[in-house]
């Protein structure tokens, strides 16, 4: 892979794609997430056991790369040769820094070829790990969308009830008023003294009470 720019790409989970999530809001993350397809694994990956679970970002790599089956040795590999890129300092020339940490593995035993193998067996694990979680997150938001729209459809049906009551007391208010309305003619007709009076003097009756 001589280009460059293939260097930032994906290819079979060797690289590392930075498509600046960052700047992206909650609700076009999970957006994103609910559409998005896992890539394919790499061949050969196998995950086994129970995978630990990430919070807030904080990933227990050991157990990550335990479950892939990457023993010991080939994580020390790696970390050796990490260990020592960073004793190097940063202006070092690329090929320098080569030369350097290629001699000092050589002088620990520990061949080229191994660190590769070692760091992209690791690669892979990561890969297959973040595609469990993604894998875990659609399916947690397909769920979480199917009931939103149980909700959404209660809160539609308990609106819906809300209306036809409210609907439902103004046509009873209406009707009502409307005979009344027919009753207080009658009473006109006798004068507001006399009912009055005889509301007065009912025991069946009562004065209505002063609106406040």
């Amino acid at each position: 892979m001589g280009d460059k720019k293939g260097l930032g790409s994906t290819v079979l989970g060797w690289f590392v794609v930075r498509e600046g999530d960052a700047d992206k809001s909650a609700d076009e993350l999970i957006e994103k997430y609910a559409k998005e397809t896992p890539a394919a694994l790499p061949p050969e990956v196998t995950l086994k056991g129970d995978l630990p679970k990430s919070v807030g970002g904080k990933v227990d790599f050991q157990a990550v790369f335990n479950a892939a089956q990457i023993d010991a040795a080939e994580q020390g590999r790696i970390d050796k040769a990490r260990t020592l890129l960073k004793t190097l300092p940063v202006d070092t020339p690329k090929d320098v820094k080569r030369q350097i940490v290629e001699a000092s593995l050589k002088a620990f035993g520990i061949p080229v070829d191994q660190i590769i193998e070692a760091g992209a067996q690791q690669i892979q694990a990561l890969e297959a790990y973040i595609q469990v979680g993604q894998r875990e997150t659609q399916n947690l938001l397909l769920d979480s969308q199917k009931r939103n729209e149980e909700l959404n459809a209660e809160i539609a049906r308990v609106k819906k009830v809300m209306e036809d009551q409210v609907a439902s007391q103004q046509a009873l208010t209406e009707s009502c008023n409307q005979f009344k309305l027919g009753i207080q003619e009658v009473l006109e007709f006798f004068g507001q003294e006399a009912v009055a009076r005889v509301v007065k003097e009912s025991a069946k009756l009562h004065e209505p009470a002063a609106q406040k």
